[in-house]
């Protein structure tokens, strides 16, 4: 299939959903650009804290390929764990990002993310989230703001379409460290938002960083400390990724 193609295809699909994205402890923001050929470990890991709840703890191990210069895609095993609880398996997650414009063509750079979940507990139904990928370089400062839709179809009990956003500053300073900033949000019905002490946003401080290690070899970082923006929101969330890239 053409990109055209499956561009309209998944806009389609995207605008029969319009707009949602519940943030795990171990989210991270997505970026539109795609590298062709390119092959991934990755490793997530997440905990959250707030005020007289149990602390909720996620992590994430994907294979990731780039088959297409436009189309990269990764199978996760998601796991969790919550307060005392042992750590479980959680999900298996099919994720696929789609860059639909060359970096610095347009004012923005474009791109669109699909992600497809089956939970452990089958009552959960499966799980779509999409939405598309903004991206703005201005000098040494990159930009990234998404916002997605998530819904549970097939679940045991009716679900409703959701809204969340994610959004990122960051400064490239060096290749092996940049610091920035991120943050995570959800405001409940994509068409009849929560009450304002009732959604979650979090933001906080985040490091980044590539180390080159052998040829075309590199391991990325990234991770943040969040803190919680209204009532709803965990106290504190501490996330980080690293990949391994070959």
């Amino acid at each position: 299939m053409k990109r055209t193609s499956l561009c309209a295809a998944l806009a389609a699909v995207a605008a029969a959903f319009p707009t949602a994205a519940h943030a795990g402890p171990d989210d991270y923001v997505h970026t539109p650009a795609v590298e062709y050929g390119e092959r991934e470990v990755e490793l997530r890991l997440g905990t959250a804290t707030k005020s007289g709840e149990a602390r909720q703890s996620a992590a994430a191990l994907a294979l990731g390929y780039g088959p297409t210069p436009w189309w990269f895609t990764e199978v996760y095993a998601k796991f969790e764990r919550a307060g005392g609880e042992g750590t479980r398996f959680d999900a298996f997650e099919w994720e696929n990002k789609f860059q639909l414009t060359e970096p610095g063509q347009y004012f923005v750079d474009l791109g669109l993310l699909v992600e497809i979940e089956r939970p452990r507990d089958r009552a959960e139904g499966y799980e779509l989230r999409l939405g598309p990928l903004l991206q703005k370089d201005v000098g040494p400062v990159q930009a990234n703001f998404n916002v997605l839709i998530e819904r549970h179809y097939r679940a045991a009990e009716p679900q409703v379409t959701e809204l969340g956003y994610q959004w990122q500053l960051k400064y490239r300073w060096r290749p092996e460290l940049e610091f920035g900033a991120q943050g995570f949000g959800e405001v409940g019905q994509w068409n009849d938002w929560a009450p304002a002490h009732a959604q979650e946003h979090t933001l906080g401080p985040a490091l980044f960083g590539k180390l080159h290690v052998a040829g075309r070899k590199v391991v990325r970082y990234d991770a943040a400390l969040l803190f919680g923006a209204s009532s709803a929101a965990a106290d504190r969330t501490l996330r980080a990724r690293i990949e391994y890239e070959f």
